[in-house]
């Protein structure tokens, strides 16, 4: 049964930083792409940043710059560092695992429906 679990979420100030972790079980990391969605209220979930299995990465253009996806496939641990974090960043910040083995994000799309497994999620609130 694979579960992933995310962490890390909180309240900060504008320009404050946090760290996310999605620590997976039942699922290896290095196997698929992993992947940061987004839901803030009254909107759809949106794509944050993905990662495949040959390290390849991919941004939403709103987190460019201000974002970093990172895994450990050691400790099977998905990771989304942001900085800069701005009001607009306020969301429910999903986990996903998903994709062929091999996944490389040059031709895997960061949409949900290429993400088989998700997260609980974990809240974070940007405060200006």
């Amino acid at each position: 049964q694979v579960q992933l679990v995310e962490s890390g979420g909180g309240s900060v100030q504008a320009g404050g930083s946090l760290r996310l972790s999605c620590q997976a079980s039942g699922y290896t990391t290095s196997r698929g792409c992993m992947a940061w969605f987004r839901q803030a209220p009254g909107k759809e979930r949106e794509g944050v940043a993905q990662i495949g299995s040959d390290g390849t990465s991919k941004y939403a253009d709103s987190v460019k710059g201000r974002f970093t996806i990172s895994q450990d496939n050691a400790k099977n641990t998905l990771y989304l560092q942001m900085n800069s974090l701005q009001p607009e960043d306020t969301a429910m910040y999903y986990c996903a695992a998903g994709g062929p083995r091999g996944c490389t994000v040059l031709l895997w799309g960061l949409h949900e429906a290429n993400y088989d497994y998700w997260g609980q999620g974990t809240q974070v609130t940007v405060s200006s």
